[in-house]
């Protein structure tokens, strides 16, 4: 009889700790978060990365009632800030934003102080995005062509800012050369704000950078468009030609911005803050405001990050070797 009694009350236990527990897994996503959370993003201040995410980290802030709290740690192409994400608590609270830049780092680099495809968990792509090839107007370069005419028949005399050694630009500008022989001189930045000021001041000629991080000086007339990298115009700046229409057939580079958690994250609170930043990329002011920056909002589940991941290696193994870039 006491034996029976006492396997009922260690079965009760059992019953109410599972109910306990259970409960407990609920509210670890529903009460997320309940302090501060901390977006690291890889680059200096004033690019698109950071123009994008302080607008994202606003509207999670309203949406959840806690600070968020934007960091810029900026180096070593990326690898510093993505470095220190790598090294967080998987709970939630330190996002790093990322894009093909976490993949060109693996390719580039022989050692890294974390495992691209064990350190991170994917989170979402938020935007795509066109490169655009913009110069200085004192410059006299008005057209694609004339940019490439230039830096084929005067190699190097054209000083190209780029908004990280090793980065999406870079490695656009390597694959132009590859196939149209136009040398210029890479003047290395550690984010596109930096870039765009020296190209502004003219103490640099052009920039190959990401569309939202210039389209108000190309409006305005203070820096001058030549082409966008996509084989698509952008409706931000419809008059600006593609590659591919300016002179160069068949090119076509779509880059792309996202974010991700430390690996181990729970699953849970993957998909709080996937649906999360899902909300607020669709709320319309927030996603006319992207769109006439010059994104395109993507958004969708944490997957299709992952199969983007595995899908663009490949091609940029082939140009990265192809071209000989190394940061080793």
């Amino acid at each position: 009889m006491y034996a029976r009694n006492l396997l009922r009350t260690v079965a009760a236990f059992i019953f109410l700790f599972g109910l306990g527990a259970s409960a407990a897994v609920s509210a670890g996503a529903e009460d997320f978060p309940n302090k501060t959370v901390h977006i690291v993003v890889p680059i200096a201040p004033g690019g698109s990365a950071d123009k994008l995410t302080r607008l994202l980290a606003e509207r999670l802030a309203t949406l959840w009632g806690q600070a968020v709290v934007v960091e810029n740690v900026a180096g070593a192409s990326g690898v510093i800030g993505s470095a220190k994400v790598a090294k967080a608590a998987p709970d939630g609270y330190t996002l790093l934003q990322q894009g093909e830049g976490l993949t060109l780092n693996s390719i580039l680099f022989n050692q890294l102080p974390y495992d691209r495809d064990r350190a991170f968990t994917g989170l979402i792509k938020a935007v795509v995005n066109p490169q655009i090839l913009v110069v200085n107007p004192k410059t006299g370069i008005k057209t694609f062509k004339d940019y490439l005419a230039t830096a084929k028949a005067r190699p190097g005399t054209i000083s190209l800012g780029l908004p990280g050694n090793g980065g999406i630009a870079h490695v656009a500008h390597e694959i132009i050369t590859q196939e149209t022989g136009a040398k210029v001189n890479y003047i290395p930045y550690p984010g596109g704000g930096p870039a765009t000021v020296d190209v502004l001041a003219g103490h640099v000629d052009a920039t190959l950078i990401t569309l939202a991080a210039v389209t108000e000086y190309v409006r305005a007339g203070r820096l001058h468009p030549l082409a966008v990298t996509t084989p698509y115009r952008s409706a931000a700046v419809p008059d600006v030609p593609t590659m591919a229409e300016a002179g160069l057939p068949g090119f076509s580079i779509e880059s792309w911005q996202g974010y991700f958690l430390p690996a181990g994250t729970p699953a849970r609170i993957v998909d709080k803050i996937n649906a999360d930043i899902q909300a607020v990329l669709k709320q319309p002011e927030v996603k006319a405001k992207l769109e006439d920056m010059g994104f395109r909002v993507n958004g969708g589940a944490p997957s299709e990050l992952e199969a983007t991941l595995r899908e663009e290696r490949v091609r940029y193994v082939r140009a990265i070797r192809g071209a000989g870039i190394s940061l080793r």
